[in-house]
């Protein structure tokens, strides 16, 4: 079975709490190390089930809550070599991932740093090629970039874990991010007029309940396989969920004063945002991502319904929306 190397370096007073967790949990005790030039400190490394992980790590952190020279390291483990003296490899794809390996995974993508901002940038200049030009290649280009998913993935995160620094930080980059790219497209038809009967262009301004249904889909798609690990569906899921290419058709748009087009590039945009949000909020829910304490799932809890009620509120005048123009 597939299984993670926790490491802990603590005070030795927590030892037997500690050997007393991993037998309780069937985790192996692989090395106890005591440092000589400081005394009074182990480290403790133990192989624990993918399954018992998570249960593992909150138990040692309820152990040591607020020791501040207490560290807890999470190590993959790629092969082991069994009794037999054989090799052995895992064939397990699908495990699921700890509320640290998520939380350390989707908080790097809430980062409103360089690399995010020329990341929205390029995409915007790619989609905008792409769209402009009615080709599907280069579109499809912008859409794997996706600076945009990682923040709203984020604030779904922040809700589940009650994080508010999370939900602050995801909410300051999804601002920036969406602004950015709809003002760099403005600017951009100034210099540089669209083919209008661009295809690639035209359907990013007509919404239908297809849509919603799509990026529901690829929500649900994006947090399974980050929870799960399949990283290799990601790349899939950027292209179904793309966020860039319809703010860049909205900010394209607005540029040229074609309201009509604009305004159905704002739906399209408002839909994926709210679906992506929802989806991921409840799949985070289905699965269990929520903080280790009684006090802070309470919080998390709180703030998770009141953004499941929000987005499914959005969706849903979204959608109410979309059957009154197609009438």
């Amino acid at each position: 079975m597939s299984g993670k190397i926790i490491e802990i370096s603590t005070n030795s007073g927590h030892l037997d709490g500690i050997l007393s967790i991993a037998e309780q949990h069937d985790a192996e005790v692989i090395s106890i190390l005591e440092f000589q030039k400081q005394q009074n400190r182990v480290a403790v490394r133990i192989y624990s089930s993918e399954n018992s992980v998570q249960t593992v790590l909150d138990s040692i952190q309820t152990l040591l809550p607020d020791e501040a020279d207490s560290t807890l390291l999470l190590l993959p483990v790629d092969a082991r070599v069994g009794d037999s003296a054989e090799l052995v490899t895992e064939k397990v794809e699908q495990v699921a991932a700890t509320r640290e390996e998520l939380f350390t995974e989707i908080n790097k993508g809430t980062d409103c740093d360089l690399n995010f901002v020329l990341l929205a940038i390029l995409s915007t200049l790619v989609a905008a090629i792409g769209l402009a030009e009615n080709n599907v290649a280069v579109v499809i280009g912008a859409m794997v970039i996706a600076p945009l998913l990682g923040p709203n993935l984020g604030l779904a995160l922040g809700a589940a874990l009650g994080d508010k620094e999370l939900i602050k930080k995801a909410l300051f980059t999804n601002f920036i991010g969406v602004t950015l790219t709809i003002g760099l497209a403005m600017i951009l038809v100034i210099f540089w007029q669209p083919d209008m009967h661009s295809q690639e262009l035209l359907s990013r301004t007509e919404v239908q309940l297809s849509s919603v249904v799509i990026a529901l889909a690829a929500g649900i798609a994006a947090v399974q396989s980050l929870t799960t690990r399949l990283a290799n569906l990601l790349v899939g899921v950027m292209v179904a969920v793309a966020l860039v290419p319809p703010a860049t058709v909205l900010g394209m748009m607005i540029g040229l004063q074609e309201w009509s087009y604009a305004s159905g590039a704002a739906l399209l945009l408002l839909v994926n945002i709210a679906a992506v949000n929802l989806s991921a909020q409840i799949v985070f829910l289905l699965r269990g991502i929520r903080p280790r304490t009684w006090i802070e799932r309470r919080e998390a809890q709180q703030a998770t319904w009141i953004n499941i009620t929000i987005w499914m509120i959005l969706l849903g005048l979204c959608v109410l929306l979309i059957v009154y123009i197609a009438k």
